[in-house]
């Protein structure tokens, strides 16, 4: 069970670390007006995962240590400041809804007018 958390970890990470360098890269390539049509949305929905993500492993971390996870000092140290902070990440900079909401309406501008949803 406990490698099944941490694949469940990597998974996720891998995946957003992806995501990111594709971002980055249009960054580079796009002129400033490409980045500002077709990057924002993207960003916002990077964000919204990375948050989710954080929250995954927030959890998935603090169940493989148990209760070392709830103490300020010793081997769940990190863990218990994870558990504590990795919240404001997903608060500062626009919360997970707003940050999902912008990254939706970004995609559907880009649809077909007669498409069905």
């Amino acid at each position: 069970m406990i490698r099944f958390k941490i694949a469940q970890m990597i998974g996720a990470i891998e995946a957003l670390e992806g995501y990111l360098e594709s971002i980055t890269y249009q960054m580079q390539t796009m002129d400033p007006l490409a980045q500002a049509i077709e990057l924002g949305g993207a960003m916002a929905i990077l964000k919204y995962q990375t948050t989710r993500t954080m929250t995954l492993v927030s959890d998935n971390a603090c169940q493989i240590f148990g209760g070392r996870a709830l103490t300020a000092t010793g081997m769940g140290k990190a863990v218990e400041n994870l558990q504590r902070t990795f919240k404001f990440a997903s608060i500062l900079g626009g919360s997970e809804e707003i940050m999902a909401d912008l990254g939706v309406r970004q995609a559907l501008m880009s649809w077909p007018v007669d498409a069905k949803m």
